[in-house]
């Protein structure tokens, strides 16, 4: 019997549909010789510590590090009937087909459930990219031998593993830690969620500690021949900052004063370029959610579900899963297809298709930048737009706006800066004439802004000016400005910091060992990383934002600087990386996150961390931590040093307690 091991239910039913396999039966569907069947995604799970040794129930810094000689892992509790149904059948196979998601947590998914099956038979690696009846076809006639994909494997569980003894063993010991030091709350630490949760707290303290700085800058209204432009202020660089910012009120002034006398302006050189930009690449996952986060105010979380849906329910879009936005030259055999169906699926894109080269090709269509997954793009057949709702259908028409643009000229314009001279005074003019509008039909231009304010002169069309040339003075508008905070993270652009990590790297050893493309988390874990930040209570959403919660500054400060630098993750995902391309091995990735993890035990398990308590676990009397206490009345805080001192205090939970608490824990503190 063959056996295709599917990922999920919907999965298993559009690859049986398409293998004839149509009988149903419990768990699974079968036909001539075949049977299909899923997992509810994972079946099993690591064990926890006290599955080793019951020892490990009651936390103890003595009993670290938790180092397992033999990892075990058990089925779900809340799966437990669908894993009993896999594993007979899987028992029962003579050749087997992995068919769950193709990338490294899929492949981890199905090989975990073979190992503990103890399944010695052939496998084969069944490598999907879309899940319409056509691509599940080709992909089902180009089956991968099963080492092709082991590696991923290997990479997944060195992932996991590397989680499990981070996890079990830095919480642990920065939680009884915390304790020592009169922290009742759980200290969390993970290796991938305790790095994305610095850049946070970094950003929310840089906000917290902001101090504006006043600068003024002058607006001229001109024209010539009739036509109104505007033209901005060049302040001497006696009186700016390090940007240009003119810092001292009375020059402004006095600019603004001799222009408005001046009366007219003359212009003294003119320059112009013409520039060519090409469309921007199909979606990855991380730009897909980066772009819904800015323009469609959707969570990351929202983004990878809605795009999830798309590609299984609504079969209207590719594997969304991907980290590449690339597409394998191959495809471009399959570009008539894709074309003819967005316009039985929408049948208003017919005038812009018409108008497509569908021989033209874009930097999009690159085998040597493509990964494990091509960039997300329409699928073969028609998809039905009245079944999505309005979210799916937004997502659906920026994939398919991406994939267009590939087939569009070039967005042409040209970008002309005027230099003039207004009472002794410099004058820039920066114009922008569009030629080609090119790609830009099917795709709006980026959103363009300026730190300190609107920049009138970004759109604007110049008219014809030459050098010697007066322009008539009209509005000169003095402003007096100040510099604007740090914007608060969004969604969108934590996960892009998380993708562009090496940017956050203060480290130059770091810096140095790190790749440009290195991030944290993979495409397809990076929203639960921060779905689990906000559930544990680390994060805090403030409307299309994200802020650190007092936890959040605990931890940070709590915890070596080794665990919560971006960078060190980093390394260990290069690590990973490299088990996946086969040149390191999953025994020397864990050896080596064993002995680090055993290494930082050591260093701190007899250290005291400074943690600043709130005002309700600090004794108001001499300053020492309060233990919480149940008496007679209640739970009430008493002083750890009694019966020394026998300060005490009720709890308390107040909002505007809280709201100070917050406040006072962005101020920075000594780790």
């Amino acid at each position: 019997m063959r056996l295709f091991l599917c990922e999920k239910p919907s999965q298993g039913k559009d690859i049986a549909r398409v293998l004839g396999a149509g009988q149903r039966g419990s768990g699974c569907y079968s036909g001539a010789g075949i049977v299909v069947t899923w997992c509810i995604g994972h079946l099993v799970e690591a064990v926890p510590p006290e599955g080793y040794d019951e020892q490990y129930k009651r936390w103890s810094i003595e009993q670290l590090p938790i180092i397992p000689e033999r990892w075990r892992v058990v089925p779900k509790a809340a799966t437990a009937a669908q894993f009993k149904i896999v594993k007979q059948l899987v028992g029962q196979a003579s050749e087997l087909v992995i068919a769950t998601d193709a990338d490294r947590e899929g492949e981890m998914i199905a090989r975990e459930i073979i190992d503990l099956c103890g399944y010695r038979g052939p496998i084969q690696r069944l490598w999907l990219s879309a899940l319409n009846d056509a691509s599940i076809r080709k992909a089902l006639g180009a089956l991968k031998p099963s080492a092709e994909t082991l590696p991923l494997y290997h990479s997944a569980l060195a992932r996991s593993r590397a989680d499990w003894l981070i996890g079990m063993n830095l919480s642990r010991l920065f939680t009884l830690l915390g304790r020592q030091a009169g922290y009742t709350g759980v200290l969390s630490v993970g290796r991938v969620q305790t790095p994305t949760l610095k850049p946070v707290v970094d950003r929310d303290r840089e906000i917290a500690h902001f101090v504006a700085v006043p600068f003024w800058a002058v607006e001229v209204v001109l024209s010539q021949a009739g036509q109104f432009f505007t033209a901005s202020w060049m302040p001497p660089q006696a009186c700016t900052d390090e940007v240009g910012r003119c810092l001292q009120q009375p020059v402004a002034q006095q600019a603004a004063e001799r222009m408005r006398a001046a009366g007219s302006a003359k212009v003294v050189s003119v320059e112009t370029e013409r520039v060519r930009e090409g469309p921007p690449l199909p979606f990855d996952l991380g730009t897909l959610q980066e772009v819904c986060s800015r323009q469609l105010g959707l969570e990351v979380q929202e983004t990878l579900d809605i795009a999830q849906a798309l590609y299984e329910t609504h079969k209207a879009t590719t594997y969304p899963r991907s980290d590449s936005g690339y597409l394998p030259e191959s495809m471009l055999a399959e570009v008539p297809t894709v074309l003819d169906s967005l316009v039985k699926t929408d049948p208003r894109l017919r005038p812009l298709i018409d108008r497509l080269d569908r021989s033209q090709r874009s930097r999009a269509w690159n085998d040597g930048k493509i990964t494990a997954h091509h960039g997300i793009i329409p699928t073969l057949e028609p998809a039905s737009l009245s079944a999505m709702n309005d979210k799916e259908l937004a997502v659906y028409r920026l994939i398919r706006a991406h994939y267009l643009a590939q087939f569009l000229p070039h967005h042409e314009f040209d970008r002309s800066t005027a230099l003039l001279s207004c009472g002794d005074q410099e004058l820039q003019a920066v114009g922008k004439q569009v030629i080609v509008p090119g790609w830009r039909q099917v795709l709006a231009a980026p959103e363009e802004s300026d730190a300190d304010g609107d920049d009138a002169q970004r759109s604007q069309v110049l008219p014809a000016l030459r050098a010697g040339l007066s322009c008539l003075v009209g509005n000169v508008d003095l402003k007096a400005l100040k510099t604007l905070p740090p914007k608060p993270y969004t969604q969108g652009e934590l996960v892009k910091a998380m993708k562009g990590v090496a940017r956050l790297v203060t480290d130059p050893r770091l810096k140095q060992k790190l790749k440009d493309t290195t991030g944290i988390g993979t495409e397809a874990t990076r929203a639960s990383i921060i779905k689990g930040l906000l559930d544990r209570g680390y994060l805090l959403k403030k409307g299309r934002t994200v802020g650190a919660s007092e936890a959040a500054f605990t931890l940070i400060d709590a915890v070596p600087a080794a665990i919560a630098d971006p960078g060190t993750t980093a390394i260990w995902e290069q690590a990973l990386d490299m088990i996946e391309a086969g040149r390191m091995t999953l025994d020397a990735f864990v050896a080596k996150q064993s002995a680090w993890v055993a290494q930082l035990v050591q260093q701190y398990r007899g250290a005291a961390l400074s943690i600043k308590l709130p005002p309700s676990q600090a004794c108001q009397q001499c300053g020492a931590p309060m233990r919480q206490r149940t008496g007679k009345s209640g739970a009430f805080w008493s002083c750890s040093r009694y019966p020394d001192c026998k300060g005490t205090q009720p709890v308390e939970s107040s909002t505007s307690k809280r709201a100070t608490l917050r406040k006072r824990r962005a101020q920075p503190r000594a780790s």
